[in-house]
């Protein structure tokens, strides 16, 4: 008895995913068309590959075996495959990402350019969004996102490991004003406020030696993007809780001063994401090659 490569495919995905939905979303075809595959290759092997009830799909035991046995050739063929797609200059096609607008305004230029310099046959397209989505079912190769935030059923390969947000107010704000030396002096100053996908008031968030403080910050502008909440600060407007990246430029020139640094800990970064596959387009291949190339090298963004 014979199977084909797609056949076998298939197997995998359903055994990968653990269900015929997810699985056939990553092959591209309905539920019920890899139901019936499947099972047709059942029956034709002679072989109870998976063990089905109206709740779950595990593999059988004689089906355990089965993957363990092809399991290796799949992988060898598609190493086989990436490394010659991105080997031989063909890698082509659009690598579509869907990210927040502060995370593509931080990878614009030393990631999202740096691929197209080189990668020039691959079209790049990237929409951004605040609230997440469904990056497989909008037909996205995967997303960029904070990594408290990423779904716990996608692979997730760390871009920027580590950020940072900082409360800043500009000089003139502060030629009158005493800074915060704690988190609760802020309930003293005029705060612009973020609105958060969700529709809720983002609360400013602070920890220092294992204490955490949330401060629903006080003030009459309220804004649901960082460059927007950037340009206010930088114009005296309040203080603004951004992420540090952001606005390094300004800190070093002098035309925003930090404060509560020491309640202002780093938390875990931006991260790419994408479905569980096991043949992966050369062109997300590359890109996370780039990626893992430049945290080897000391990260996406630049230091100090």
């Amino acid at each position: 008895m014979k199977a084909s490569l797609a056949e076998l495919e298939a197997i995998a995905a359903v055994a990968r995913h653990g269900g015929f939905r997810a699985a056939a979303r990553e092959l591209g075809m309905s539920s019920s068309a890899l139901s019936h595959a499947v099972a047709a290759l059942e029956e034709r092997l002679s072989l109870r590959i998976f063990n089905r009830t109206t709740r779950s799909v595990t593999l059988s035991d004689a089906g355990e075996r089965f993957i363990a046995d092809i399991a290796p050739a799949l992988a060898a063929i598609d190493r086989a495959i990436e490394n010659a797609g991105i080997s031989s200059g063909s890698v082509s096609g659009t690598l579509r990402l869907n990210m927040a607008p502060g995370a593509a305004r931080m990878l614009l230029v030393p990631l999202i350019l740096e691929y197209g310099r080189r990668y020039p046959n691959v079209e790049v397209e990237i929409v951004t969004d605040n609230a997440l989505v469904d990056v497989i079912g909008k037909g996205f190769d995967a997303g960029v996102r904070l990594a408290e935030a990423v779904p716990t059923d996608m692979v997730a390969i760390p871009i920027v490991p580590t950020i940072r947000s900082l409360v800043v107010g500009s000089p003139g704000y502060f030629s009158n004003r005493p800074k915060p030396l704690a988190p609760g002096d802020l309930l003293q100053h005029r705060c612009i406020r973020a609105r958060m996908a969700s529709g809720k008031l983002y609360r400013w968030e602070f920890e220092k030696h294992g204490q955490s403080i949330l401060i629903d910050a006080p003030g009459s502008l309220t804004l649901d993007a960082s460059d927007l909440m950037l340009t206010a600060v930088l114009e005296g407007a309040g203080l603004a809780y951004i992420a540090e990246a952001s606005m390094s430029d300004h800190i070093a020139t002098g035309h925003l001063i930090p404060v509560l640094e020491d309640w202002s800990p780093p938390y875990p970064g931006l991260s790419l994401y994408f479905a569980q596959r096991r043949q992966m387009p050369a062109r997300l291949r590359a890109f996370i090659d780039l990626i893992r190339e430049q945290n080897a090298s000391g990260g996406v963004l630049p230091k100090g």
